[in-house]
């Protein structure tokens, strides 16, 4: 993967949002998270097109981020959706690695580009530390160096899950008056809010841990609104890994997306 954006130089040092230098934890993500990206192209170029991928690319990929990990950070917890959730990962406090080793495994599977690979570190709690690969467009979105926030579009646009749409959708598209952009896996509509080709993203109903961690990171640090529906931080390396509802918009649109949701009725799940 050779068309970066975020992926900090060899020695380089970064701060992020107040918890100190993590250049080391910047450089890995990316790097960890480009790494299984090529891997996964490997496996997809050598198989039958139409052939199932998700269960291979799930395990290679964890396997891989897994051994990578463990050698460069021994004493970190790990938070894998392929690894097995009934092991206690404790107290939120401390560093704990959250990674999807693939993100939309259909649209793997498919042959399309909206899939994606996520590598975070999550610090007390909060998600310091991100890297998002998107493998079939040669990319990788970082916290080291964030893509810079863009202007927003005069009419904004939705990116929506193109199998599941919440049932809100339709309203909040409406009340925002914007267009929809249907697309596949969490991470890649959420990378397409981090890099300025929609402005709101918004799910509801059903989500974990590892499906936005990462991305939420990169968000985050690239200056976008990310939260639970009523506002409150998206908190991880919780004792239960479902996390079933945010938002990421661009700030500008903090406020019309919160009177769009009260409108609907809709608020944080448990």
């Amino acid at each position: 993967m050779n068309r970066t954006v975020g992926l900090p130089g060899v020695g380089q040092n970064s701060t992020t949002r107040g918890s100190g230098v993590l250049g080391e934890e910047h450089q890995a993500a990316s790097e960890l998270a480009g790494e299984a990206g090529m891997r996964l192209m490997e496996l997809r170029s050598r198989s039958e097109p139409g052939r199932p991928l998700g269960k291979e690319g799930d395990q290679l990929s964890h396997q891989l981020l897994m051994e990578r990990l463990a050698d460069r950070f021994p004493a970190d917890r790990v938070r894998s959706e392929e690894a097995d959730q009934s092991k206690a990962l404790g107290t939120e406090r401390g560093r704990i690695w959250i990674i999807d080793p693939l993100d939309g495994t259909r649209e793997y599977s498919e042959g399309r580009e909206d899939w994606a690979v996520h590598v975070a570190l999550a610090i007390d709690g909060e998600p310091v530390v991100g890297a998002v690969a998107l493998p079939a467009l040669d990319l990788v979105l970082g916290t080291g160096e964030p893509p810079s926030l863009s202007a927003p579009a005069a009419v904004p646009r939705m990116v929506v899950s193109r199998t599941r749409p919440p049932e809100f959708s339709s309203f909040i598209a409406q009340s925002l008056g914007a267009t929809t952009i249907p697309m596949g896996s969490a991470g890649a509509k959420i990378a397409a809010v981090i890099r300025g080709e929609a402005e709101v993203y918004v799910h509801a109903g059903g989500q974990y841990e590892w499906d936005s961690a990462a991305p939420v990171a990169v968000a985050l640090a690239s200056g976008l609104h990310a939260s639970r529906l009523d506002g409150s931080p998206l908190r991880y390396s919780q004792a239960d890994p479902w996390l079933p509802d945010l938002v990421v918009c661009h700030p500008t649109l903090t406020d019309a997306v919160t009177e769009a949701l009260s409108a609907f009725g809709v608020s944080a799940a448990g």
